[in-house]
């Protein structure tokens, strides 16, 4: 991805969690040079990747695959003594024509939220013990109703809307066509994006950055030491 691509997306969320009227703690406003002068006192920001996060997933097109995602909160899988917050929290930013490539976690449950704008379509699929998709039956969750669909089926998430995902269960994201941008809401368990992730095809969860003009805001794999 390009830097430039990179600052666009985290100023086009910034605009769409305005709008609806959701408050960003301090951090999520540091510029870069604020963050080479920021002591032991944010180390808990670096530890545990909270902050700006933008990904093509290695497609090379951020236009039809990837997000602007901002972590919140979250613990620590690695230093569970140390960070002992067992949950964390999200917000997610995907555009029309976007998708977010399906995928599962081995450990964490999730909801996600529709917090406001369009509508988000998630497609479901439960996992075969080989990790490929499988033919069953899904359970959905969706505030408190519980009921059986077909593999594969598209949930319609309307603003306030939410989904539990529970692990093993493959799921991507689009937006409903002719709705309009849409800013997601996740709480789960803490989130682990190193290493829970699994991809159905191979996917760089991270994006390599093009230099192409300065960083607006710092991506949560940034930070200086």
């Amino acid at each position: 991805m390009r830097r430039s691509e990179v600052n666009r997306a985290i100023k086009d969320m910034e605009k769409k969690i305005e709008e609806c009227c959701f408050k960003l703690p301090p951090f999520c406003s540091f510029t870069p040079e604020q963050w080479k002068n920021i002591g032991k006192e944010y180390k808990e920001v670096k530890d545990n990747m909270l902050g700006w996060d933008v990904t093509d997933f290695g497609s090379g097109d951020f236009k039809t695959t990837g997000f602007a995602a901002l972590t919140l909160r979250n613990g620590n899988v690695k230093m569970p003594e140390k960070y002992t917050k067992t949950y964390a929290e999200k917000l997610l930013y995907m555009q029309p024509g976007q998708m977010l490539p399906m995928h599962f976690h081995w450990n964490k449950m999730e909801d996600i939220i529709n917090r406001g704008g369009g509508n988000l379509i998630i497609r479901v699929y439960r996992a075969t013990e080989e990790e490929e998709l499988s033919k069953e039956d899904v359970v959905i969750s969706c505030d408190g109703r519980t009921y059986t669909m077909p593999a594969g089926a598209r949930v319609r998430l309307t603003p306030g809307e939410s989904i539990s995902l529970y692990p093993y269960t493959y799921h991507d994201f689009t937006v409903e066509e002719g709705t309009g941008d849409v800013l997601l809401g996740e709480v789960s368990m803490c989130n682990d994006d190193e290493n829970d992730n699994r991809f159905l095809h191979a996917n760089g969860r991270f994006s390599d950055i093009e230099e192409d003009e300065p960083p607006y805001r710092l991506l949560c794999n940034e930070y200086p030491e």
